[in-house]
């Protein structure tokens, strides 16, 4: 896929959902289920779309022809959410600290880990909770709780907490959305602003990581 089936995509991910939704059937809960679980049990896909699926497909089972049962999903995707990060805390205990023994490795860089890591010191066990909202974070929070030993029925508490709350804020919000006048002639404005945003915290970090890189060392008075 280049980069422009990329922006169409993006631009108009409503109209592929709900393409997928009317083509699949019942197996639109396999797909969403298997998409939530990779995202937040994967530490290798953290690029998979979280807030503006869960949005989505709840934007869609709110039109009158749906088949999609809204308790169902809310069910399953939440369940998802949970055994994800229930796998990358498993993953995390096991094989933290070799995964992220590189420096240059992309898809296990030591960057996202101190990110993650510096994370935890401000928020602590919370921000199983917390991270849920913020992409790439969100991936690699529960690896880095099982990196640091975090007790396992501490983190149960914070992972069914944090995975009940975001997938139902974001699912409840596009069905009890989906059936507005403004929503539904606006909607690709609506996604955008949603893919936006779940990518700003990461936009950010990566500008502040650039300009920091930009400064100069200070000179130390023995150099002198």
């Amino acid at each position: 896929m280049d980069w422009a089936q990329l922006i169409d995509y993006a631009v108009h991910f409503d109209k592929y959902l709900d393409g997928l939704a009317n083509a699949l059937g019942p197996w639109m809960y396999v797909i969403v289920f298997a998409i939530i679980f990779c995202e937040t049990g994967l530490v290798v896909t953290p690029f998979l779309p979280g807030d503006s699926l869960l949005f989505g497909v709840g934007a869609i089972i709110a039109h009158a022809d749906s088949t999609l049962s809204l308790p169902l999903m809310l069910g399953l995707l939440a369940l998802a959410a949970i055994l994800g990060d229930g796998v990358n805390y498993y993953f995390g205990l096991r094989f933290g600290e070799r995964a992220f023994r590189s420096d240059t490795s992309r898809l296990f860089n030591r960057k996202h880990l101190i990110r993650t890591q510096n994370f935890y010191e401000k928020y602590g066990g919370e921000t199983i909770i917390l991270a849920r909202f913020v992409p790439i974070i969100r991936t690699f929070a529960p690896f880095v709780a099982g990196m640091g030993r975090m007790s396992y029925p501490r983190f149960a508490l914070y992972n069914v907490l944090g995975a009940s709350i975001w997938v139902s804020l974001f699912l409840l919000a596009g069905y009890w959305l989906g059936n507005v006048e403004w929503v539904k002639d606006n909607r690709k404005v609506i996604f955008l602003a949603i893919i936006v945003l779940s990518v700003l915290p990461a936009v950010f970090e990566f500008g502040r990581a650039w300009v920091k890189k930009q400064k100069p060392e200070p000179v130390s008075a023995d150099a002198r």
